[in-house]
Formats: C-alpha cells, structure tokens, sequence
C-alpha cells in the first residue's frame, strides 16, 4: 500500500477533518482569539493531524506487509486466515472472524475433496491390480484357442491392458510425488521395455521398429518414461500408413538428451497440431479411426511435465508425425 493509496481511500474522512479545524478556527477568531495564536494553535494541530496520519499508514502498511508474509511463506494458501494476527480495530476484528469462519468452512471442504481423491486413488489402483489377474487368466485360455483367433482376443486384451494401464497412470499423475523416483537409467532399456510392453500390438500391424543411438543414459524414472514412450507407440499403431515403419533414434544435445519417436503415418492435420496435448481431444483422425480417447497424449504432457522433460511434436499430414522427448541434465533436474 502506498501513501497515496491510503490518502485516497480515507479522502471523505480527511476532508471532513479539516473542515472542523477550519470551522474552529472561524470561531475562534470571531471570539476575538489573536491572529497570532490562532495561527500557532492550527500549526499544532494541522502537525497533531498529519502525524497522526502518518503514524495510522505506517502501522497499515507494517500489518499488510506482514499478512504478506504469512501468505507467501504458507505453502497451503488457504489456511491464510487460521495463521494471521487478528486486527486491533473491533470493526475490522468482526470483519475479521466472518472471513475465519467461511476460511474454516473452505478449509474443511478442501480436507474432503482431498479424502475423497486419496480414496478414489487408492480404489483405482486396487482396481488395476486386482483386473490384472482375470487379464492374465484370458491369455493363458487363449493359449488354447486355434492361431486366428487367438491373435485376435490377444490383441483386445491388449488393449484392454492398456486402457487399464492409462486409468493407473491417471490416478497416480494427480500425485506423482508419491510414485516418482529419478535416477540414472539407459535408454535402451527405456526402448526394449516399451516395445516389449506393445510387441503384440505392433506384430499385428505389421509394424517394423527400428532403433538408433540409444547407448546412452539419462535421469529420469524409468516406469514413467516407458509408459510415455509406450503411448507414443501405442498412437504410431493406430495411425499408421501403408508399410509402417517406427524409428526411436536418440542423440545428445550438450548435457541433454533428445530421443525422437517417428512413425510414417498418417499424420495430424496442421489445424489440429496445437490442440493434440489437451485433455479429451481425439481430432478426425481419432474421430474416423474410432478407440481414441483423447488420453494418451494429455497424460504425456503432464508426465513429462513434472518429469521435466520437453515434449514436443511435429507432423505433416500424410508424410508421419515425430514426437521429441528432451531429457534434462542432471544439474538441472529440481526433483533428483
């Protein structure tokens, strides 16, 4: 708050004021008061009157900087009003303890919403463990089944897996802090797992992977960069073009590492392009190839978020589409 601030808000009241020390110094002078000592008496007060102003903004201003600090050191900000000094003033006082109560009723309901999500989190998760047994059950039937049609129900579980897999990742991304380990791992193992993860899926496409200069090693957690990677797969699959072809190549760029996923798909139209990380878009290729959930890539993007990683991607439909991963230096990694 400045001076003029604080001037301005109290400009009726401050007006008010001096009107009365004009008026008593009207009636003082026509009681026959001397020039002289009249002059001295609204010396002194028009100085009582300013220092008095002065003492109230420096004392506002003191106890505004303060509340200040109390919000910018508070990591939950809406516990503000259960840490701040109550106010002197009994008006403000009142004011004061309405704003606590309704801060108490926020309080308790963000305590809710927390319990609730930690709850839902935790059910899902449950979930996902407990779905994978009757997964793993149908496998082992299809085992049995003749070569058609088990590739058939093999690559549906497939999917199944995934889009399970997905609800995992989505739970988890709403606190990744608690599942999140950033460590040295080799990209190469980071590839071989992912492709492992989506053999099936890429063996009845037709899809042929190919891999350059992943010898090197990167900081990151290793579950969430396949998952990543395993999305990225998972997309070049399903829009793919004729005689489909994957390249996962890597390459430094100073401490940075920049693995590149390209496929020779079909491609995402420019207008789209800019949209393809939000939340539930699907595009009219997603719409024209059906199963799209819009999911995919949205989670990339929050994954690789608080991974640190850029993520960023290029097409040119009809030609394919490359989706860059950069891998930061371990110096600048706030997480390790």
């Amino acid at each position: 708050m400045t001076l003029l601030e604080f001037l301005s808000d109290r400009l009726g009241r401050l007006a008010l004021q001096l009107i009365c020390i004009g008026l008593a110094a009207l009636f003082l002078y026509a009681t026959g008061t001397q020039p002289g000592v009249l002059i001295i008496l609204l010396f002194v007060l028009l100085l009582i009157f300013a220092a008095a102003q002065i003492y109230d903004f420096s004392r506002q201003r003191a106890y505004l900087r303060e509340l200040e600090f109390i919000l910018d050191s508070l990591d939950q900000k809406y516990l503000f009003a259960e840490c701040v000094p109550p106010p002197q003033n009994l008006y403000a006082r009142r004011l004061f303890n309405l704003t606590r109560r309704a801060g108490r009723a926020m309080t308790g309901a963000v305590s809710d919403a927390q319990a609730s999500q930690r709850e839902y989190r935790e059910y899902v998760e449950r979930w996902v463990h407990e779905i994978k047994a009757p997964i793993t059950a149908a496998r082992l039937i299809c085992r049995d089944l003749d070569g058609d049609t088990r590739r058939k129900l093999t690559a549906e579980l497939g999917q199944i897996e995934a889009h399970v897999e997905r609800a995992l990742f989505y739970a988890r991304a709403e606190n990744p802090e608690q599942d999140c380990l950033l460590r040295k791992t080799e990209l190469e193992k980071i590839a071989a797992q992912a492709i492992e993860n989506h053999r099936s899926l890429l063996i009845q496409n037709g899809i042929q992977v190919e891999t350059e200069g992943l010898g090197g090693t990167v900081y990151t957690d290793e579950k969430w960069a396949v998952f990543i990677l395993g999305q990225l797969l998972q997309n070049a699959a399903r829009y793919r073009g004729e005689a489909p072809v994957i390249t996962i190549s890597a390459r430094p760029l100073g401490k940075q590492v920049r693995l590149t996923v390209f496929d020779n798909g079909i491609g995402i139209p420019a207008h789209e392009l800019p949209r393809v990380f939000e939340r539930g878009f699907t595009g009219s290729n997603g719409r024209s190839r059906g199963g799209s959930t819009g999911m995919g890539l949205y989670l990339c993007r929050k994954l690789a978020g608080f991974l640190e990683l850029g993520l960023d991607i290029s097409s040119r439909e009809g030609e394919g589409t490359a989706v860059t991963l950069t891998f930061p230096a371990k110096e600048n990694l706030t997480k390790l």
